[in-house]
């Protein structure tokens, strides 16, 4: 999203920083920041990216990890998409009768 569209400011979100009058530039976030964005586990996102299903990280320098906060946006979104269309199933629920024990008391 441009912070300028018709010589008018837009509304950025809060994880998008302050806005920059230079336009163009890819806006990137850090482990933190994504995690506020992301809710999902380091090793999920991981295992996600290794499998091309999740934005690829990249390194500003050797020891800094970002990732374009433009794809993560767009991940999201598609995402959402996916989720109302029904083509992310949710995960079964566990057979609770197969457990060996009971984690509460009987009354």
């Amino acid at each position: 999203m441009a912070p300028y569209e018709d010589g008018k400011p837009t509304e950025l979100p809060e994880h998008a920083g302050p806005p920059t009058v230079l336009t163009g530039l890819t806006r990137t976030a850090r482990r933190h920041e994504l995690r506020m964005i992301v809710p999902l586990a380091d090793s999920t996102i991981y295992d996600m990216e290794v499998r091309g299903e999740f934005p690829r990280r990249f390194y500003l320098t050797p020891r800094s990890v970002v990732w374009d906060l433009g794809e993560v946006e767009a991940w999201l979104r598609q995402r959402r998409a996916d989720s109302d269309a029904g083509r992310i199933r949710k995960a079964p629920s566990p057979d609770v009768r197969l457990r060996k024990t009971r984690p509460v008391r009987e009354r």
